[in-house]
């Protein structure tokens, strides 16, 4: 199967009314497993790189190409992602090795400065035929994540999709990153807010701390493309540690990393029935 752009993945999730998962690689294992379990749920998905993964190998190109070659192979259709970079570098190089999307983040930085930058890599996004993904809000931690002054306030969303021409936007709406528990609170209300307020798919970032029944209505209220990472990392971790307590003289990693890969197809199947169930 030729590799699928992210436009077409998004937005015919978008266009249905349901959700997309979007699950971060952190190495060759988790980007077959994401693969198989989209297979299996026989769902679209989207394989996500981001620039602390890329640091951690020591630069994109080979997940990246890895990413691409799984991709293209896969029997469901399969975008690939760079997520969360700082770097517009790193974006130029995502584009040049031929990611289908990026999603450049500049929430931290003051509005219009956020604007002018974005405005920048979404124009040479653009030029290649590269899908943008934007942030406004911030989606930090769990010490400030429920404090009302860090939600996307609708009427800048709008202003800021106008100024920045992203094809998607990131929202902070009470979701956190790097959760290890399920028990996330969000601003359904402001998510349906922001849909009204936009013609862009919405995206949920920091979704592994988002109980299962709380996403299904979070898709009803208006997010499309939906990123999860912990959540995989903890069924990875997991299982690794299962099975080394059960084998504890197995020294070859393909014998634990094989029930990780397990689990974490398992959890993306899972996850993709509860954001686009039949």
């Amino acid at each position: 199967m030729p590799l699928t752009p992210t436009h077409e993945i998004v937005r015919r999730a978008y266009a249905d009314g349901v959700g997309v998962g979007a699950f971060n690689v952190l190495q060759l294992e988790h980007a077959e497993a994401i693969v198989t379990g989209a297979e299996r749920a026989d769902r679209p998905v989207v394989l996500q790189i981001s620039e602390n993964t890329v640091r951690y190998h020591g630069g994109l190109e080979p997940v990246a190409l890895a990413s691409l070659a799984l991709a293209r192979a896969a029997k469901t259709p399969v975008a690939v992602h760079l997520d969360h970079a700082e770097n517009p570098d790193l974006v130029r190089e995502a584009v040049e090795l031929g990611l289908g999307s990026v999603m450049f983040d500049a929430a931290r930085l003051p509005y219009e400065e956020n604007v002018a930058t974005t405005r920048e890599v979404v124009d040479h996004c653009h030029r290649h035929g590269v899908w943008v993904e934007g942030e406004l809000g911030e989606v930090g931690g769990k010490g400030d994540a429920h404090d009302p002054g860090v939600r996307t306030d609708p009427g800048e969303a709008r202003a800021f999709i106008a100024a920045t021409g992203v094809d998607a936007l990131a929202v902070a709406v009470g979701s956190v990153h790097q959760m290890v528990t399920r028990d996330a609170v969000l601003d359904l209300d402001l998510v349906a807010r922001l849909r009204a307020a936009v013609d862009v798919p919405l995206v949920l970032h920091g979704s592994s701390g988002v109980p299962d029944p709380l996403l299904a209505r979070a898709v009803a209220a208006g997010m499309t493309k939906v990123n999860v990472s912990t959540h995989l990392n903890k069924a990875f971790t997991g299982a690794v540690r299962d099975h080394l307590a059960a084998h504890p003289a197995d020294v070859d990693p393909r014998r634990y990393l094989t029930p990780a890969r397990v689990a974490v197809a398992e959890a993306v199947t899972h996850l993709l029935g509860v954001l686009a169930p039949r």
